[in-house]
This record gives structure tokens, C-alpha cells and sequence, in this order.
């Protein structure tokens, strides 16, 4: 079910992930997927799921938890799979069935880009899952600093992007709660026609867009209450360290890279 969803969400903890300063942990993430494209045979994507099975090792997640809560997007995972297997049509015939035709390209292809998508998606919910929503918002502020020489609001970049995070499992839990008060008074929308189901949906967005759209007023309304005028003038009472662990993870990240590198020429 929804409540299951685990995207956006933070899971306290002690792991030595856990324990990382966030700008530490942004900056690697952002450099991963970068990083990720550099992959282009058996041996590199191998190696970048080896990689971000150990990540998800060290910050003490459960497998079972993390899938279980990324049902829906595994199932993109498995849809673009099967869509390389039917349309990608280069290379030896490896199964005929009459109707269509898998490929070695295909599958190939297929495979490669599902470990891309997959890895990509777990490095990032190992991030909202080991670092809180105030701890995104001022590591991401940190090392978008420099862009304030353009006048680029980042104080209010960043809070706006950690609020869009942290509605994400609000929103989920609250159409998890909708769908269940429909379906007690009678709604299906699980049977029918496209256009029944499509119209039975109506009673489900309807409250959702309203109660979001009263949580962002009463957010506004709270920072309003307290005297929020942006970034400038504010001390921290949070303030980041960076710490040996930190350059640590970046000194991996470079050993990563460089392992890439060396394996893509492989076969």
C-alpha cells in the first residue's frame, strides 16, 4: 500500500552513513549519477551495483524494507526492461516467438539501462533515508553558496526543494487515507472501463488537492507567524562539520571513477 511508500522519507539511525555530513553526502550523490553514465559494459555496471549494495550494507538498511517501499518505481524498472526486449532490434536472434522477436541488443541493452535506473534510485533513497529534511536544506544551501554572486536566491532554492521532499510521504500517507475512506464507502476503482475508472478517480484527487494545497497554506501561515524573511541575517543553531570520514567518502568516489575508467574497455 502507500503507507509502504518510503521515498522522501527519514529513518534515524547511527550508521557510519548516517553519521556524514550532508554536503559530504550531496556532493557524492550528485557526482554518482554523473559517474553512473560512464558505465557502458558488463564489468563497470556490475561494479556499480556491487557498489551500491556495500552503500546500502554500511547504512544498516534492510533489502527488504528498501524494495518493499519502491515497489511502484520497480515496476518502471521492469517496464523499460521489457520495452528494450520488444523494440530494441539489433544484433543475434535470441528467442522467436511469431509474434515478435527478442534480440541480444535488446536484451543487452535492456539490462544495462534497468541497473542504471535501479542503482540511481537506491543511492538516492539511501540519501532521504540517512540524512533529514533540515540536514538536505543546509548542505544544499552550503554548496550552492557560491552561486549568490548572480543573484541566485539559494536559501530559498534549497528550502523549497527540502519542502517538496518532505511532502512527498505527506501527500502519500494523506491519498493512502482518501483512498481508504472511498473504498469504505462503496468506491471501486479497480473494475470497469478505462473511462469508469478514470471517473472514479475524480473523489480521490479532489480532497488530495485540497488538503495539500490547505498544508501549504498552513505552512506559510507558521513561517509567517515566526518571522521568516529568508536566509539573510540568520545564525544556524544546527551547524555542519566536515569531518576525515567526509573527505573519506569523496577519496572513494575518485577509486570508483578511476575503477570505471580502467573497466571500460573490458568486454
Amino acid at each position: 500500500m502507500l503507507e509502504k511508500m518510503i521515498f522522501g522519507r527519514y529513518v534515524p539511525g547511527n550508521s557510519f552513513v548516517h553519521r556524514l555530513d550532508p554536503r559530504s553526502k550531496l556532493l557524492f550523490i550528485f557526482l554518482f549519477i554523473i559517474a553512473v553514465f560512464l558505465a557502458n559494459n558488463t564489468m563497470t555496471y556490475g561494479l556499480l551495483l556491487a557498489f551500491t549494495l556495500l552503500v546500502i550494507f554500511i547504512s544498516r538498511i534492510r533489502l527488504y524494507f528498501l524494495f518493499n517501499g519502491l515497489k511502484p518505481i520497480l515496476f518502471l524498472i521492469v517496464f523499460t526492461l521489457l520495452m528494450h526486449f520488444l523494440f530494441t532490434k539489433e544484433g543475434a536472434v535470441l528467442l522467436d516467438l511469431k509474434i515478435f522477436k527478442i534480440y541480444e541488443e535488446g536484451v543487452r541493452q535492456g539490462i544495462f539501462i534497468s541497473i542504471r535506473f535501479l542503482v540511481l534510485v537506491l543511492m538516492t533513497t539511501v540519501l532521504t533515508l540517512t540524512t533529514s529534511p533540515i540536514s538536505i536544506t543546509d548542505g544544499m544551501e552550503t554548496l550552492l553558496n557560491p552561486l549568490k554572486r548572480v543573484k541566485l536566491p539559494v536559501h530559498e532554492l534549497a528550502l523549497m526543494m527540502s519542502i517538496a521532499l518532505r511532502f512527498i510521504p505527506t501527500l502519500m500517507d494523506e491519498t493512502d487515507k482518501i483512498l481508504k475512506a472511498q473504498l469504505a464507502r462503496g468506491s471501486d476503482l479497480t473494475s470497469g472501463t478505462i473511462k469508469e475508472r478514470i471517473r472514479a478517480v475524480v473523489p480521490l484527487l479532489v480532497p488530495l488537492f485540497v488538503s495539500a494545497f490547505k498544508r501549504a497554506e498552513d505552512l506559510a501561515i507558521a513561517m509567517e507567524v515566526r518571522g521568516y524573511r529568508g536566509g539573510e541575517g540568520r545564525t544556524r543553531y544546527r551547524q555542519l562539520n566536515w569531518q576525515g570520514r567526509d573527505t573519506l567518502v569523496i577519496i572513494i568516489f575518485i577509486v570508483l571513477v578511476a575503477a570505471l575508467f580502467w573497466l571500460r574497455g573490458g568486454s
